[in-house]
């Protein structure tokens, strides 16, 4: 976890220096059409293989997890080709519907960034089993890399660039993660055949039929929000929505989906050999202290923050960022471990779990819409998806047989710790107008939050 962390945290840490520059090259309606390209391909994404990247981890035998690898990678073929088709014929409804014509002419970049995305995907869950997580960390770092370096110095060319920098970042890694697999497990890729793509295919089925549309549904409650604000709304408010959801999740891209493979490859072991109910108690621990401190301080002063980092004209997205801190944290502490509904092979509950998720996020949004407020609807669509996540953390604690502490005392300990390192910024906030003095407050609280992070990942090595 600490080599993917770090990777990712490099990572992330190219895009948070540049976001306060992009945002004053690129105007709200530039980072709307993102937005929608964005999420459009988020979710069309989670069907790229049809989910069967996801039994490579787990496949009984390496010649299995090849024939599994093959199966996918046909499966992303098929579903580009899919996905050309239907751009060619339906664009113009699409962009009708999203409320965004501009899109039109970008819209032939979807088969293209799907096919790139999903290959990716296979060859990074062949890493996961292989546990070559340095080269999966050598990725995350040249993706952002890649993505930064031509959004800002194609800026000139508006929202194309930003489009074109998401798929070239997309490319970062394929490369090398594919010589990884292939060229160390030549003598296995060499005997796949036919009846054993077949073979896979039915002994894995159930990650289609059911992970699939479970997938599906979780994409779709993280990235419909921008298609609707902008159906809904207006292309700005999408983009709005985008520097806010970026921002909250900077914590997910940078530890949360590192602690989800590195979980998952874990869980596998630790759920033949009976060790899963202390591994979840424990990782559910650490999360809540790392997320709660950026959420105390969102809640807090998010409006001010947005406005001083990315500009003035960016502040509703520090509104949006406030609204929505409640719900990223019980999202950061439950997410990776859903992966327990594919270790423990409960697709079906899985589906089931993220349907209701959705139905509730949907709801919120189109309820905020009715009384024409952008900030109710982000109100309500965060209110319901807190309530949903933790309903999550019900249900892996009862499956797991963990005691019912677990999940309450590490949100309470959390919250009190967060409280007193963020004291002295609190402090500075409410009681000066100066910009400067609680900036450097802030910077202050960061720092002791900091050395809480040392003290716990020590406590863990």
């Amino acid at each position: 976890m600490s080599i993917l962390a770090g990777g990712t945290a490099a990572a992330q840490a190219i895009t948070i220096l540049a976001a306060p520059l992009l945002t004053r090259l690129y105007t709200p309606e530039n980072f709307g059409i993102l937005s929608i390209y964005a999420s459009l391909l988020a979710i069309i994404a989670v069907i790229a293989s049809l989910r069967y990247q996801l039994a490579i981890p787990i496949a009984m035998s390496d010649e299995d997890a090849a024939n599994v690898v093959t199966l996918s990678l046909l499966v992303v073929i098929g579903m580009s080709i899919l996905t050309a088709v239907f751009v060619g014929f339906f664009r113009h409804p699409i962009v009708e519907v999203l409320n965004c014509p501009s899109l039109a002419v970008y819209l032939w970049l979807l088969p293209v960034g799907l096919f790139l995305v999903g290959t990716y995907q296979v060859f990074q869950y062949w890493a996961i089993r292989t546990k070559a997580f340095p080269a999966i960390a050598r990725t995350k770092l040249a993706q952002a890399l890649s993505m930064v370096g031509m959004q800002i110095g194609g800026h000139t060319f508006g929202a194309l660039a930003l489009l074109i920098a998401q798929i070239f970042g997309q490319m970062a890694g394929i490369t090398s993660l594919s010589v990884l697999a292939v060229k160390n497990h030549w003598n296995l890729f060499k005997k796949v055949r036919t009846a054993g793509i077949v073979s896979v295919a039915g002994r894995y089925r159930h990650f289609p039929l059911y992970s699939t549309w479970g997938a599906v549904f979780n994409t779709a409650g993280s990235h419909l929000p921008p298609l609707l604000f902008a159906g809904l709304f207006s292309v700005s408010s999408a983009g709005f929505y985008l520097l806010a959801h970026r921002v909250l999740a900077i914590p997910s891209r940078f530890i949360g989906m590192s602690v989800a493979d590195v979980f998952f490859s874990s869980a596998v072991d630790a759920h033949r050999q009976d060790r899963l109910r202390p591994l979840v108690a424990r990782i559910h621990e650490k999360l809540a202290h790392f997320i709660m401190p950026p959420v105390v301080i969102i809640v807090l002063a998010g409006p001010d923050l947005f406005s001083l980092m990315f500009g003035t004209e960016w502040r509703l997205a520090g509104e949006f960022s406030r609204w929505m801190a409640v719900y990223i944290y019980f999202q950061f502490v439950s997410s990776p471990l859903s992966q327990l509904f594919s270790v423990l092979e409960k697709q079906a509950q899985g589906t089931f779990y993220q349907g209701c998720l959705l139905i509730t996020q949907i709801g919120g949004l189109s309820i905020g819409a009715l009384y024409g407020s952008s900030i109710l609807s982000v109100a309500l669509f965060s209110l319901g998806s807190a309530i949903c996540y933790f309903g999550l953390l019900i249900w892996m604690i009862s499956v797991t047989k963990n005691d019912w502490s677990v999940l309450w005392s590490p949100t309470i300990k959390a919250l009190a710790w967060s409280i007193l390192l963020v004291s002295p910024f609190m402090i500075f906030h409410i009681l000066s107008e100066n910009v400067l003095f609680w900036f450097l407050a802030l910077c202050f609280s960061s720092a002791l939050i900091g050395c809480r992070y040392f003290l716990i990942a020590k406590k863990s090595w």
